[in-house]
């Protein structure tokens, strides 16, 4: 379904990176990172981006908060292209949209008590009136991600895995933002502990009214967390729908590869279809017609010359040939 008034809207976007080889570094060629993706998300609700390691799914969360340059489209944030701004005009929405990455102890500096890495995004949007009043608004963030305050005075290494990853929601949470990208957020945690973490979103979502990006590669972990899912093949989505409809009838034949491949309990999920088999085609040599054609068990000759349209059918979008009833 789309939202009339998306709190982020991606159109076109393209995202490519040179190739340079040779003494002069000549750009002999570009790899097609991200290729006219569209996506929207609604205020409040979480957009799970997925699809295998190499897809793209992290050039566009860097796409969208400008740590990475979009070649092409537009990025509407509250209706604002974010790609037209400049840098000074770009640090307000820095505010409003954060991002916590994969590994926490790489996010935080080994150097830095965990009290300073909470309270420097705070310093450098002018939250606060003096140090003692950060002090106290982390050792609330504290609170709020369930760690002990006591222990804001500590070093990174001196939390396990999981807490230094409540230590990046907290820091992500200091600036008030309204949208965070949660770009692997769980994938380096055990079991257990992303479980752990994933109520924790989910709770800090309903009381602050947060909207996530959640990127990752595991279509299990998001089942609950998730109001829609986006499915990515190197470089574009190739199926768009809600929860519900993308575990239940997944259309396109790599989001039931990604489900089959995916451990669940659920009689309805095992077994849609066989396992993935081949390599994931090089980005910087892209496979003519649909992309995924090199892997597909249902493959037609003109998938290997065509580009799919785009379906839509009830808010759900999908490109491939198959009609609807050969691809549930």
């Amino acid at each position: 379904m789309t939202s009339v008034n998306p709190l982020l809207s991606v159109q076109g976007l393209r995202t490519w990176f040179p190739i340079r080889r040779g003494i002069l570094s000549r750009v002999q060629g570009h790899v097609q990172a991200v290729t006219e993706l569209d996506l929207e998300i609604e205020s409040g609700g979480t957009l799970a981006l997925v699809g295998e390691s190499g897809c793209g799914k992290t050039t566009v969360g860097r796409s969208i908060l400008r740590l990475t340059e979009a070649q092409e489209g537009r990025v509407l944030y509250d209706g604002v292209d974010l790609l037209s701004l400049t840098p000074a005009e770009m640090k307000r929405y820095r505010q409003e949209i954060q991002i916590i990455f994969q590994d926490p102890m790489a996010s935080l500096d080994p150097r830095m008590r965990v009290r300073d890495a909470v309270a420097e995004g705070m310093r450098s949007f002018g939250l606060g009136s003096s140090e003692d009043d950060r002090t106290e608004r982390v050792a609330e963030l504290f609170k709020k991600v369930q760690l002990d305050p006591a222990r804001m005075w500590l070093y990174p290494h001196e939390f396990s895995g999981g807490q230094r990853q409540r230590i990046c929601i907290a820091r992500a949470l200091a600036v008030e933002p309204r949208l965070i990208v949660c770009d692997e957020a769980v994938s380096a945690l055990d079991v257990s502990i992303q479980a752990q973490i994933l109520n924790l979103l989910s709770d800090l979502q309903k009381e602050l009214g947060l909207t996530y990006l959640f990127i990752t590669h595991d279509l299990g972990v998001v089942r609950y967390l998730a109001d829609r899912v986006a499915v990515m093949y190197l470089g574009r989505i190739v199926e768009t729908g809600s929860t519900e409809s993308i575990f239940r009838a997944p259309q396109h034949p790599y989001t039931r590869a990604l489900l089959a491949a995916a451990p669940s309990m659920d009689p309805d999920v095992r077994g849609q279809a066989p396992p993935l088999g081949g390599d994931v085609p090089s980005p910087s040599n892209p496979p003519t017609g649909c992309a995924f054609h090199t892997r597909c068990p249902q493959v037609m000759d003109r998938c290997r010359h065509e580009m799919p349209p785009e379906v839509i059918r009830e808010g759900e979008k999908v490109r491939c040939f198959l009609p609807a009833e050969e691809r549930l």
